[in-house]
């Protein structure tokens, strides 16, 4: 069962709508920042298959602008 943590950054002015497109996302969770355009991501799938599914849609999510982890974890 993987679980990531990862710094999110939107595109300029994107900053809700990336939040609406991450919140929508099977096994995601997030924290927005208060007063930064960043949000904290935290995902949690049932196997690699998953994980490698889910991170190629956050790679075309048009409101990301870059994302990079932060913590990994693969309990097996």
């Amino acid at each position: 069962m993987p679980i990531l943590s990862f710094l999110v950054l939107p595109q300029a002015g994107a900053m809700e709508q990336l939040c609406a497109d991450l919140s929508a996302m099977e096994h995601c969770e997030i924290i927005p920042s208060d007063n930064q355009e960043v949000v904290v991501l935290v995902t949690d799938t049932p196997d690699e298959k998953t994980e490698n599914k889910l991170q190629e849609m956050l790679k075309n999510l048009p409101s990301l602008q870059s994302i990079s982890m932060t913590f990994g974890h693969n309990a097996e």
